[in-house]
């Protein structure tokens, strides 16, 4: 399944591929993995303290280097993961092929990288463990949330003015 929009500067058609369009669609209970899943990605977010505003903070004062290394075990796990899907083909659960799209670099991802990295920085809370943080009872971070959120919408609102 395959999206084509029109690209807003010169309104020629471009393709637009989500990673995660499934041809057979899922609804109703075939839903509730997902949330099990989430949850116990919280609970391990929370017992790693990979949600600690401290265990953060150290990190970016360069104090410990834990968060690092959970960060760079993540990243080795992704690539190691890529690598088998793409040498043996594998195939999603429900047999459909994995298309993995070449990626193009832009200079604005330096600056979004930026802006993400002071937000992270200033709040101690990136987009993966927001809700994980709230559910320990860290309400405040429903403020960092609506920012998430607004600073989404207004990217979408304005992305075609950026640079590239």
């Amino acid at each position: 399944m395959e999206l084509v929009e029109k690209n807003t500067k010169n309104q020629q058609p471009i393709d637009c591929e989500a990673p995660n369009m499934q041809a057979k669609g899922e609804q109703g209970l075939a839903l509730l993995k997902y949330l099990v899943v989430g949850i116990l990605f919280g609970i391990v977010f929370v017992k790693a303290e990979i949600i600690s505003w401290f265990r953060i903070q150290e990190m970016f004062r360069l104090q410990s280097f834990y968060m690092y290394g959970v960060i760079g075990s993540a990243i080795l796990v992704g690539l190691v993961s890529i690598q088998l899907i793409k040498r043996f083909n594998l195939k999603t659960i429900n047999g459909e092929a994995i298309h993995i799209p070449k990626k193009e670099f832009r200079k604005g991802q330096i600056i979004g990288g930026f802006i993400f990295g002071l937000g992270w920085a200033l709040t101690g809370a990136c987009p993966g463990p927001l809700f994980a943080q709230i559910g320990s009872g860290f309400t405040v971070v429903a403020v960092t949330l609506l920012s998430a959120v607004a600073g989404t919408w207004v990217y979408g609102r304005f992305m075609d003015k950026l640079p590239n």
